[in-house]
């Protein structure tokens, strides 16, 4: 008899964006030119103050176990940081640094959930939110918001959602996949809401360094008094310094949750990489300037692919106020006969625009948003030019 699965196991599916690009580069490894923006990975090398950091880590021994919630040093210059930068009181005690980000919320997340809990997430939303809320064993309750509201969460919404077993809110801005930034003032709408109530918060605010046109990120924490002690905030250096592979996310979390997140990963996975830790420590408390030419560069690919996005026959598109996504309407489209395909759904739509057309987006469904497809603008100018060029092919 075969090794039998755990229930758990039918609780999860694959990243759908980890699939799009494994089946992009099956396609490259065949010898096909591929133009991938399936993947929310900055294209920049990582800045050489943060390499050079990490090479004298290596070099001065700091190539061993650390702390499991990750090394002093660290931990206090984001205390420090959130407390200057932020205005959000900080202890070290409170900071708890993960493999990623991914691994930050999958550790808040047992913190606080379980059988029977409900967390409430507002779609479209990051594709590994509801599966990292099912694996504790609460359910995700999902909350539809449309493309007509700007993609975001009402506090109207919000209220009529709760039920005596919420636990949780998710929100994440700058948002992944709409790259929707929510004001100061529709989160205060929202604080205010949440405060009526005993729900938690888990802001997932990643890309808070990436904003266009204005838009200013706000830690969620901040915005009332009673906040802090109910909202664990997550980020980390992958989209801001360009280190997605080093694998270094945190949480700010009230000091029962840090600990026992700390508590866990001990039992989990142990410290983060160590030379990562000291690289990541260089990339908060060093020079910010590859930050600004990493977002010049972004804001003006974002540009580029607005226009392009206007020039494209049936497809709509909410500007992005942050992040490096365009979340585009295709659902014009379905019922056409695109790539010799009659294509009828978002998931349909991507996998022939890649077959067809040699490009790499992500399903809207895999995000809770039918209808849609997303497209990363974090790659090169040429080979976002070569990637609406194929698309304007394949939609007429």
């Amino acid at each position: 008899m075969p090794l039998a699965l755990a229930e758990r196991s039918n609780l999860i599916a694959p990243s759908a964006t980890l699939m799009m690009a494994a089946e992009a580069k099956r396609l490259k490894a065949e010898g096909i030119a591929v133009l991938d923006f399936a993947l929310g990975e900055p294209d920049f090398p990582t800045p050489d103050n943060i390499q050079e950091a990490a090479r004298r880590a290596m070099q001065s021994g700091q190539t061993h176990y650390t702390p499991p919630a990750g090394i002093p040093e660290l931990r206090q210059a984001l205390a420090d940081l959130y407390t200057k930068r932020h205005g959000l009181p900080t202890q070290a005690a409170q900071t708890v640094i993960s493999n990623g980000a991914k691994h930050s919320i999958h550790n808040a997340l047992m913190a606080v959930c379980g059988p029977g809990d409900e967390v409430i997430i507002p779609a479209p939303y990051w594709v590994s939110y509801s599966d990292l809320v099912k694996l504790t064993g609460a359910t995700p309750i999902i909350i539809e918001t449309p493309e007509s509201s700007g993609f975001k969460l009402t506090p109207e919404q919000f209220s009529a959602a709760v039920t005596p077993r919420s636990k949780l809110l998710m929100i994440n801005s700058p948002s992944n996949p709409t790259g929707v930034v929510y004001s100061r003032g529709e989160l205060e709408a929202l604080a205010d809401a949440v405060l009526k109530t005993q729900v938690g918060v888990l802001s997932d605010e990643i890309y808070e360094q990436l904003t266009y046109n204005g838009e200013q990120p706000t830690c969620f924490a901040t915005l009332r008094p009673a906040l802090a002690e109910r909202t664990i905030t997550i980020s980390g250096v992958s989209k801001t310094y360009a280190m997605t592979g080093w694998r270094i996310g945190w949480a700010i979390a009230p000091l029962a949750v840090a600990k026992f997140m700390g508590d866990l990963q001990s039992q989990e996975t142990s410290n983060p990489c160590s030379v990562s830790q000291w690289a990541a420590l260089e990339a908060i408390n060093g020079p910010q300037d590859s930050v600004v030419a990493m977002k010049e560069q972004f804001t003006k690919r974002r540009a580029y692919v607005l226009e392009r996005i206007a020039a494209l026959p049936n497809v709509t598109c909410i500007p992005p106020g942050g992040a490096f996504y365009a979340f585009m309407n295709v659902s014009a489209h379905f019922g056409r006969t695109l790539g010799g395909k009659v294509v009828t759904n978002s998931t349909e739509f991507c996998l022939t625009a890649l077959a067809s057309a040699h490009v790499a987006l992500v399903m809207g469904a895999a995000f809770g948003a039918e209808g849609y497809a997303r497209l990363s603008f974090a790659t090169d100018m040429r080979t976002l030019e070569k990637g609406f060029d194929a698309l304007e092919r394949f939609l007429g």
